[in-house]
């Protein structure tokens, strides 16, 4: 990192200064988030005790794993949990992005429209395509779409209309410098976009998102949300997988994807037990509670140190995602290279920057959980283009995010 130092930051003659600034943010939001996890966690309760979960719903289906209850009851407490008719929850989703394609094949057919609100996440335009020319993408198939200025609500008519078959609205910021959509935003947005076409399919990438507020977004009119078990649904535990939740119809369309037509959710067998997923998402509603503390002391003791940070510590959440704008490579790749050291796992490792799958730059990753990619244990990540932004998500508990944070400066700012 090492862009600011004591005396070029001379407000800040010792850590201690920064350190309490991180913690009267956290103290001022901390009733709120305490408040929410234990609306979610109550919620997340109650659905297990109705769903009657018992220990055989954990055991391990092979083959088309057909008759899968186990498998069944979780897609049923999802549903419940997000309020839903139904639920599609597969250890064979890999990611977020797998979860997304899913619904978006499942409710676009050629010629349909889609209208995206504000750009979406870097490998999202891999899926829907940039050219009729991209193979496997939305666009190839004949699928039109619209960006529609992110902010711009009161202008939604001049990208929707009738013949809309999907309005798009992504709850977290991805790798735009905008903090994320609250459910209260959506509820507007989704009344508006409904007012001028009420026939239009509202989708929600929740990704990030989960047990942030004390509704969801189904709550509020969206039709149909998806994300990965590796964020926040996944409490942390949960080793892989993703979902989707919302109208039936919907629903056994994106089943007909993952499988094939006729078959659906009928299969797909739990190879691994299900005890992992049954425990992430009773685990989720502190975990996110949590991460959500961290993500503020972040945003605090860097805005002390003079850095652009996206949400500022006294704003609103919508997702767990903090934003910080280091202007340069090397700060970026810096900052991501001292989450790595301060992870529970690899932690002699040195990221790089490199081409992954699905983006346009190149993007530098730090992340060091129990579980690859797991975003919701502590990760930092960021595009090496212009501005430079890094965007840190999750932490299993506020002290060890705090652990992190205070290391990395005391480390490269020499803070004593």
């Amino acid at each position: 990192m090492r862009v600011k130092s004591l005396k070029e930051s001379e407000k800040l003659k010792e850590f201690e200064e920064v350190e309490k600034a991180g913690l009267a943010a956290v103290h001022a939001w901390i009733q709120r988030y305490e408040s929410i996890e234990f609306f979610n966690q109550a919620k997340v309760l109650q659905a297990f005790r109705a769903h009657r979960v018992n220990y055989q719903d954990f055991q391990i289906s092979s083959g088309y794993g057909m008759g899968d209850t186990g498998r069944d009851k979780l897609e049923s407490i999802y549903a419940e949990i997000f309020h839903g008719e139904d639920a599609l929850i597969r250890q064979q989703i890999v990611s977020g992005t797998h979860s997304i394609t899913l619904a978006l094949f499942a409710m676009l057919l050629p010629q349909d429209k889609m209208v995206l609100y504000g750009e979406p996440y870097d490998t999202l335009y891999k899926v829907i395509g940039r050219s009729e020319k991209d193979p496997g993408s939305l666009m190839e198939l004949g699928v039109t779409y619209k960006i529609h200025p992110f902010g711009a609500k009161e202008t939604l008519k001049d990208s929707l209309d009738e013949t809309t078959k999907v309005f798009y609205l992504q709850r977290s910021k991805g790798y735009s410098p905008r903090n994320a959509l609250t459910i209260g935003e959506m509820e507007e947005l989704i009344a508006a976009a409904k007012k001028i076409n009420p026939e239009i399919i509202v989708f929600v990438d929740n990704c990030y998102g989960e047990f942030c507020e004390d509704r969801e977004p189904l709550e509020v009119g969206a039709d149909l949300i998806a994300g990965s078990l590796i964020k926040n649904a996944g409490g942390a535990i949960a080793p892989s997988g993703g979902y989707l939740v919302g109208r039936r119809d919907l629903i056994q369309r994106a089943a007909y994807r993952l499988t094939a037509p006729g078959i659906g959710k009928e299969v797909g067998p739990s190879l691994i037990s299900n005890v992992s997923l049954y425990q992430g998402i009773f685990m989720a509603p502190h975990i996110v509670s949590e991460a959500l503390k961290g993500s503020v002391y972040t945003s605090a003791v860097l805005a002390q140190l003079g850095y652009e940070v996206l949400p500022k510590a006294d704003e609103a959440r919508g997702d767990i995602v903090e934003m910080i704008r280091f202007g340069a490579a090397e700060p970026l790749k810096a900052f991501c290279r001292g989450i790595q050291k301060y992870s529970p796992v690899d932690s002699h490792v040195i990221p790089e920057a490199w081409d992954m799958p699905g983006y346009e730059h190149q993007v530098i990753m730090a992340s060091g959980g129990f579980v690859e990619g797991s975003s919701i244990e502590l990760s930092a990540d960021g595009p090496l283009r212009e501005p430079y932004n890094c965007y840190i998500q999750g932490g299993i508990s506020f002290p060890y995010v705090k652990f992190v944070i205070d290391s990395i400066l005391r480390e490269e700012l020499q803070l004593k």
